[in-house]
């Protein structure tokens, strides 16, 4: 996983940009319980199952993702039903940096 790379997921819609990944590790990236894919290999791994979890988290587009250590961070492209997660653990929404008052 390197940043730049787009990853989309074999049981939904869901597409994601990686913008921050470890240098040296590899991370697995799931989405819905299932690896997430190149998005250049996803047409051939399309068509799986359903998630794995039935859960009202779903991955929202435009919204940025990150594990809890803050190590990998990715930027949800496409919307899906399954659930982000990085080794096993679910990602957490990450929230926006407050703006600096302005008066």
């Amino acid at each position: 996983m390197r940043p730049g790379e787009q990853l989309a997921s074999t049981v939904c819609s869901a597409r994601v940009v990686v913008i921050r990944a470890p240098a040296g590790a590899e991370p697995v990236l799931s989405c819905g319980g299932r690896p997430m894919v190149p998005v250049a290999t996803a047409g051939a791994a399309a068509g799986g199952p359903a998630p794995a979890r039935a859960s009202a988290a779903a991955t929202l587009v435009g919204k940025r993702y990150t594990d809890e250590s803050g190590t990998v961070e990715v930027l949800c492209t496409a919307s899906g039903s399954g659930e982000l997660s990085c080794d096993g653990v679910p990602m957490t929404l990450k929230a926006a940096k407050p703006l600096p008052a302005s008066d």
